[in-house]
């Protein structure tokens, strides 16, 4: 199985920045595509950017200029630099692991017990 672990969280002014980090650990060829979701109150939760092993990386429209996604390697730890936050931001942000099947002895995705980003006006 994976462990996804999250940190940096915090609460930030708008207009700040905070970086998070998602450490992984497990069995390596279990993770695919790894991500950053977010969850606000009375909201579904929505991706904010992802990153293949490759280093192909996806941002959702809202954040893009913003928010960067990088990694120190293929897996992990995986980072999310937050710039220029805005008070609806505030959220449970989750770390996210896709799995991509074949070797993986394990089925379905991994997710991270989320931490949480409170961005004051």
């Amino acid at each position: 199985q994976v462990q996804l672990v999250e940190s940096g969280g915090g609460l930030v002014q708008a207009g700040g920045s905070l970086r998070l980090s998602c450490v992984a650990s497990g069995d390596p060829i279990c993770i695919s595509t790894m991500g950053w979701y977010r969850q606000a109150p009375g909201k579904q939760r929505e991706l904010v950017a992802s990153i293949t092993r490759g280093g192909i990386t996806h941002y959702a429209d809202s954040v893009k200029g913003r928010f960067t996604i990088t990694r120190d390697n293929a897996v992990t730890p995986v980072y999310l630099q937050m710039n220029s936050l805005k008070p609806e931001e505030t959220a449970v942000y989750y770390c996210n692991a896709k799995n991509p099947g074949g070797l993986c002895l394990y089925d379905g995705d991994f997710w991270g017990q989320g931490t949480q980003v409170t961005v004051s006006s």
